[in-house]
């Protein structure tokens, strides 16, 4: 697991102003800082382990975990955890009817793979230029929507979810299947529809990926690798959240704490 010193470096801990954060996600707060929410990394670290205990359990018994993640921070570390751990992935747009009419979208994915073979096959130098264009313009449409999962046979059992506030379709469709889900929160998400969830900056690529990093390393039982580029300070095992949020020495942190808050909201 990460340590708290590890999550501050990544920004972990930095949560939306107090105007555009939901209600409820006050029980992951820890402070307010001019008006920002600051996310208690302690829960963080509690509901992560929390969140890859479940996630090992279910993939351990053959359940399959559908990631999700379309916003541009989250792209390439969802994409690498699911392909590291052989589960399906979503990473351009979701379209509509995924969970609830995967009945018509199985249609498409088989489509997709049918064409994929036939591109293959020696039958696909009998078509017309014109026609093979076509089916090359077909598929590479059908790849951005399903490229991640063209596999998928069946309705996933669980789904992991980057910014549930923004998932909102994706959301709400696995609470109509009754599929159960885990999802990094920011303070502007309600984190009781989530059954999993991890109090978290979702506005981050560099906390996203520590956190599938984590994960990913949690269901294989492999230890977590973490760059210099991730975390330029030497973690401090002993890191007192407290402290480091309150001491005015430590000018990196005070620093962490104004700037790259109104960066946030300005997006």
């Amino acid at each position: 697991m990460p340590t708290l010193s590890q999550l501050l470096e990544v920004g972990a801990h930095f949560g939306h102003k107090k105007e555009r954060s939901h209600p409820r996600a006050k029980d992951f707060v820890y402070a307010i800082r001019d008006s920002v929410y600051v996310i208690d990394l302690e829960q963080t670290l509690e509901k992560l382990e929390q969140a890859i205990e479940y996630l090992k359990s279910q993939i351990d018994t053959g359940k399959t975990v559908l990631f999700v993640g379309t916003k541009r921070q989250a792209k390439e570390a969802i994409k690498k955890t699911a392909e590291s751990l052989a589960m399906p992935y979503i990473v351009e747009r979701w379209l509509g009817g995924t969970l609830t009419n995967f009945e018509t979208i199985s249609k498409s994915l088989k489509q997709l793979v049918q064409l994929e073979e036939l591109m293959k096959s020696e039958e696909f130098t009998k078509y017309t230029k014109k026609e093979r264009r076509r089916i090359e313009k077909k598929v590479a449409r059908l790849n951005a929507l399903f490229e991640g999962i063209k596999e998928l046979k069946f309705i996933p059992d669980v789904l992991f979810v980057v910014d549930v506030a923004a998932e909102n379709v994706v959301t709400s469709e696995a609470k109509r299947m009754n599929i159960p889900i885990v999802g990094i929160c920011d303070t502007n998400a309600d984190p009781t529809l989530i059954n999993y969830p991890i109090p978290a900056n979702d506005d981050s690529e560099k906390t996203i990926k520590l956190i599938l990093q984590t994960i990913e390393a949690g269901i294989k039982g492999t230890p977590v690798k973490i760059s210099k580029k991730e975390s330029e300070t030497k973690p401090k095992e002993d890191v007192n959240l407290s402290t480091e949020l309150a001491s005015s020495e430590n000018e990196k942190l005070e620093v962490n704490l104004s700037t790259p808050l109104e960066a946030k909201e300005e997006k």
